[in-house]
C-alpha cells in the first residue's frame, strides 16, 4: 500500500493534458453490453475504475481487448451471470451493469455497489425507473435481483435529479418496447455522451442535456465506435491546482463550456483565465480573495469539485462559505485540512473557511477520490511535506496524477507504507 508525499512551496507552470471523462467511461463500458456486435471506445482514462469494469465484463463472458486509451468489447458471448458483492463493491458506478443487463437480458443479479463513502446515496430512483419499465426488483442478502418478462416504455418522473438514475434508466429503456420519457432528468455532459453512444448503436434518443429525455427502444442495437468527451472534473481539479500555485498553466483537451461555473468562481477570486477553443490558461497570484460557493446540479457548480476548491479557499484571504446541496456528508476532508492548520467549521451542509492561514505539512488520509485531490492541492502550498494515505482513491479517478503534476513542476513521490502504518490506517 502506497502513500503520497507532497513537498509544498513549488510554483507550477507548463501544460497538462486532460484525459477522457471518468464519469462517462464508467457508464459507456456497461452500455456496450446492449449491443449485438463489438463496441470500440477511445479516449479512455487509464484509471483503476476502468480496469474493474473491464474485469466485470470479462467475468460475465465478454471478449475485452484493452490497449491504452482504447477498449473493444465484444458482448456476443455475455451471459446474465450473477455479479456478487466482492467485485462490484469496489466502485459505485458498477450499478450501471443493472440497467445494461436488464435491457439486454431482462434480468440481472448484482451486489450492492461500493465506491467512495459519501454518506447515504440510495438507488431508489434507479429502482423506481426499472419498475416503471416492467421489472420486479428484490433485495436479498445484499444483492439486487431484477426480473422482467418484457420491458415496456413508460413515463418516469425522477423525484430528485440523479445522474446515475438517468443513465441507468436510459440503458434499460434503449431496448424496451415503445417510448420512454424521463422527466426531471439530469443534464450533465456525461448524459449526452451516453446518449451519443446509444444513438450510434441505433437507439433513438431526443432531449439529452435537457430535463426531459425521450427514448424509442429498439429490439436490436449494433456495434459502434465512440470517443469519450474530456473529463471536466479532472480539468477543474487542475484549474484549481493552477490557481493555488500556478505561474502560467495551460490545460489542454477541454470543453470550456463544461467549466463555466468553476471559471466564474475562480475569476471572482482574482484568478486570470484565458479561454481558447480547446484549452484554458490559468495565471494566478497571491492576492486570492474568498468567495461563497454552492454546489448544484449541472450547469451549477459541480459537487465533485467542492473538496478541491475548499483547499483553495483555505489559501484565499477572508471568509468563504461553501455549501454542498448534493451530498451532505462530503466534508470528511475538512478534518484532514484542519490537521494541516486550516480554520474551517462545518455546520450542516455548509463549511465556513477562514482563509489566508499558512498550512503546515502533516499526515492526512484521503477518504475518497476528490478528497484525495483536495489534500494533494493543500500539500502543494503548505510548508514542509504532507503525507497522504488512501492513495488508491486517487488512482480510481485521476490518470497519471503524480506524473502530470511533476511535469508542471510539483515535487511529490510515492513511498511504501510500513506494516505499522497500514495497521494504523485500518484502525482510523
Amino acid at each position: 500500500m502506497d502513500k503520497l508525499m507532497v513537498e509544498g512551496g513549488h510554483s507550477l507552470s507548463g501544460q497538462v493534458q486532460i484525459s477522457g471523462a471518468k464519469n462517462s467511461a464508467v457508464a459507456l463500458i456497461p452500455a456496450a453490453i446492449l449491443a449485438d456486435a463489438p463496441v470500440n471506445v477511445d479516449n479512455l482514462p487509464l484509471i483503476s475504475d476502468v480496469e474493474i469494469l473491464a474485469d466485470l465484463l470479462q467475468h460475465i463472458g465478454a471478449d475485452v481487448e484493452h490497449h491504452g486509451e482504447s477498449i473493444t468489447i465484444d458482448p456476443r458471448s455475455i451471459t446474465p451471470a450473477p455479479l456478487p458483492n466482492g467485485r462490484v463493491k469496489k466502485m459505485r458506478a458498477s450499478y450501471y451493469m443493472m440497467g445494461a443487463m436488464l435491457g439486454k437480458f431482462k434480468k440481472a443479479d448484482i451486489g450492492l455497489p461500493g465506491g467512495c463513502n459519501l454518506g447515504p446515496r440510495p438507488i431508489d430512483q434507479h429502482i423506481k425507473g426499472f419498475e416503471a419499465l416492467g421489472a420486479t426488483v428484490s433485495n436479498e442478502q445484499g444483492s439486487i435481483f431484477l426480473r422482467a418478462n418484457e420491458l415496456r416504455g413508460a413515463r418516469i418522473y425522477l423525484d430528485v435529479v440523479s445522474v446515475g438514475a438517468t443513465i441507468n434508466i436510459m440503458l434499460a429503456a434503449a431496448r424496451a418496447k415503445g417510448r420512454t420519457v424521463i422527466e426531471n432528468a439530469a443534464k450533465e455532459p456525461e448524459i449526452i455522451d451516453v446518449a451519443t453512444i446509444l444513438s450510434s448503436m441505433g437507439a433513438v434518443i431526443k432531449g439529452a442535456g435537457t430535463d426531459v429525455i425521450r427514448i424509442e427502444g429498439q429490439d436490436k442495437l449494433t456495434g459502434c465506435n465512440h470517443t469519450i468527451i474530456p473529463d471536466r472534473i479532472e480539468a477543474g481539479t487542475y484549474m484549481i491546482t493552477a490557481a493555488t500555485m500556478g505561474e502560467e498553466v495551460t490545460i489542454e483537451n477541454v470543453i470550456p463550456d463544461h467549466l463555466e461555473s468553476l471559471t466564474a468562481k475562480l475569476q471572482e477570486m482574482g484568478v486570470e483565465i484565458i479561454t481558447k477553443d480547446e484549452s484554458v490558461v490559468i495565471r494566478s497570484n497571491n492576492a486570492l480573495k474568498g468567495v461563497d460557493i454552492k454546489t448544484l446540479v449541472h450547469p451549477g457548480f459541480p459537487t465533485d469539485l467542492q473538496q478541491p476548491v475548499t483547499a483553495l479557499l483555505a489559501k484565499a484571504q477572508g471568509t468563504s462559505i461553501i455549501t454542498d446541496t448534493i451530498y451532505n456528508a462530503r466534508f470528511k476532508h475538512i478534518d484532514e485540512l484542519r490537521r494541516m492548520g486550516a480554520d474551517i467549521k462545518v455546520e450542516g451542509r455548509s463549511a465556513m473557511v477562514n482563509g489566508g492561514i499558512k498550512l503546515e505539512g502533516a499526515r492526512v488520509k484521503a477518504s475518497d477520490l476528490r478528497a484525495g485531490a483536495a489534500l494533494v492541492i493543500a500539500g502543494l502550498f503548505a510548508d514542509g511535506v504532507t503525507e497522504v494515505t488512501g492513495v488508491h482513491h486517487i488512482d480510481r479517478g485521476y490518470e497519471a496524477f503524480e506524473d502530470k503534476l511533476l511535469m508542471l513542476g510539483a515535487k511529490l513521490w510515492r513511498e511504501k507504507m510500513t506494516e505499522e502504518e497500514q495497521d494504523q490506517l485500518k484502525d482510523s
